[in-house]
């Protein structure tokens, strides 16, 4: 049989644009402006990734919700045409242990219930104290240190990391350890090696940590997982993936949204205003919303699966095609977020997506918010003259790894 003659446009159609898009110069908090163009033209569409791949691409926030929550879409990454991140995901799943990122229900469900105790809102806001005498204490070292001063290593990665070594029991000494190799494990510029490498040192020593909760254990999270292995309810291996992702999941995100989110409040001063001048949690809780919304952080895609036929927006998802679901195109949604470019901390955003929605949705909302909601209320106040050291377009940014920020903040008052 002869073989079937193809157009070339026809070709690049089916193949897409590719993904990640580049961003625009000097609008460094929209998404890509051909990200927006496909939301708008098609938000379900197909895009072509690192490997060639062309998983089905959602940038709809309608219809992200509605994919998110679908139970016909999967979170295996053992399946299918998965749309893994890097080389280095894509050449470990078939050798990855079942884990709360990797499942569905109802594996996934009582992994879940395994950590839910120590993330739930009652807890949480129990640790608010604590927070804010990080937070201090943080502020108080930078403001008798030199200017000016990198907010990044000053405040936003230390914030995140004190918080969860407390929640978790690891010493924070080894802080820095931590940030380095869970970094590296999700570079997408880093090698195989590398990752491989990052990833076994954080794993060798939460096993570690795992092993003296058992044996002495304390009042924290760890321990609490210890208890479980002991009762026969998670194995020793689940409980010391369940820390990996606790603790990569629990500083990055939130240290990128402390330094984002002030640069993006100082080139909006008339919103840091209203933010610096308002007492009323309310109001605060609302403001980090809009931040989380408007700066969307996470910018990699969520990465899924389908184990069946799905159709949405006129378009099959036929089973084992793999899904991207890029939630910066969806919070700048102007269906969802009536003029969505603009940052505008009276806006009721709780609708955003940054979290992620549906039974996947990320684990440490509500620890995120409560870190978030101490700083943005304590450190325009604190130092109301803070202002950037460098030029606006002198400020570099990260977009090696899964979330997106920038690589120093120097500020000064």
């Amino acid at each position: 049989m002869a073989e079937t003659q193809t157009d070339p446009a026809d070709t690049a159609d089916q193949r897409g644009p590719e993904f990640p898009m580049p961003r625009a110069a000097g609008c460094p908090f929209a998404p890509p402006p051909a990200l927006e163009e496909l939301r708008d033209a098609s938000p379900v569409a197909k895009v072509r990734i690192w490997d060639g791949s062309t998983p089905w691409f959602i940038t709809g926030h309608a219809q992200q919700r509605a994919i998110l929550t679908d139970p016909r879409l999967s979170n295996d990454d053992h399946i299918g045409a998965f749309p893994h991140v890097t080389a280095y995901r894509a050449q470990i799943a078939p050798h990855t242990p079942k884990m709360i990122v990797n499942t569905d229900a109802p594996e996934h469900t009582r992994l879940r219930r395994m950590v839910n105790g120590p993330l739930l809102l009652k807890r949480v806001e129990k640790m608010r104290p604590a927070i804010q005498k990080i937070v201090d204490d943080l502020i108080d070292d930078m403001l008798a240190g030199p200017k000016p001063a990198d907010l990044l290593t000053a405040l936003a990665l230390p914030v995140p990391s004190l918080v969860i070594s407390e929640l978790l029991g690891v010493p924070y000494e080894d802080h820095e350890f931590f940030q380095h190799n869970s970094s590296t494990a999700l570079d997408r510029d880093a090698s195989p090696e590398e990752a491989r490498a990052a990833s076994t040192a954080l794993s060798g020593y939460l096993d570690k940590l795992l092993t003296e909760k058992l044996a002495a254990p304390g009042d924290d999270a760890m321990s609490e997982m210890a208890a479980r292995v002991t009762a026969g309810e998670m194995t020793h291996t689940e409980a010391v993936h369940m820390g990996v992702a606790m603790l990569i999941a629990g500083h990055e995100t939130t240290a990128t949204m402390i330094s984002l989110g002030t640069l993006a409040l100082l080139q909006n001063p008339g919103q840091l205003d209203l933010l610096r001048d308002s007492d009323d949690p309310k109001f605060v809780a609302g403001a980090v919303e809009e931040l989380l919304r408007y700066l969307s952080i996470v910018h990699s895609g969520l990465r899924r699966v389908a184990r069946e036929d799905i159709e949405i927006d006129g378009q099959l998802i036929r089973a084992g095609e793999g899904v991207v679901v890029e939630i910066s195109a969806a919070n700048w949604d102007s269906n969802a977020f009536p003029e969505a470019e603009k940052l505008d901390l009276t806006r009721n955003a709780r609708q955003h997506n940054a979290f992620g929605f549906g039974p996947h949705q990320c684990l440490g909302q509500s620890l995120a918010r409560v870190e978030l909601q101490v700083v943005y209320s304590t450190l325009y106040r604190r130092i109301p003259t803070l202002r950037l050291a460098t030029p606006f377009d002198e400020i570099q940014f990260e977009e090696s790894g899964t979330t997106y920020g920038v690589r120093e903040l120097p500020v000064t008052w």
